[in-house]
């Protein structure tokens, strides 16, 4: 779940990620972009009829759209728990904020965030890539499910 995304190439390539791994993406609005931007089409490529997108008007009805008991994990450069210590379950959401100021505090705070985690980096650097973010938590949770339905 990318929410108020702003960059169109780093949803792009969150939007191929989803098709080659078969997550559904959700985009919490307000968008930076418009989803016919040429910049996040070319970042997809032809992956966007591929890839299960789902686009809300704000937090609450995405949250609304997963199951209610679906655990939220918050990723955010703020966190001390480390992304890989958890042991993902099937429908977990990995929940990012858009670049260059990441998740709100009411955001990362909200009551359906299970837990805020982080993925390591050396000290003194902003944050890494959204869409390299997403790809390093969602590789992970897959390989953890056994790349179920994966090849």
């Amino acid at each position: 779940m990318f929410y108020a995304p702003r960059i169109p190439t780093n949803t792009g390539n969150a939007i191929r990620l989803a098709a080659v791994t078969g997550v559904r993406l959700h985009l919490v609005e307000p968008l930076g972009f418009e989803l016919t931007d040429t910049k996040l089409r070319r970042s997809g490529l032809d992956y966007h009829d591929l890839a299960d997108l789902r686009t809300h008007p704000d937090l609450e009805a995405a949250f609304a759209a997963v199951d209610p008991g679906a655990r939220v994990f918050a990723f955010t450069t703020h966190a001390t728990a480390n992304y890989a210590d958890i042991s993902y379950q099937p429908g977990d959401v990995l929940l990012f904020g858009p670049e260059p100021d990441g998740l709100p505090n009411e955001v990362k705070t909200h009551p359906r965030v299970t837990s805020q985690v982080r993925i390591p980096m050396l000290p003194a650097r902003r944050s890494l890539n959204l869409a390299n973010s997403a790809a390093i938590a969602v590789y992970e949770a897959w390989r953890q499910l056994g790349f179920e339905a994966g090849q």
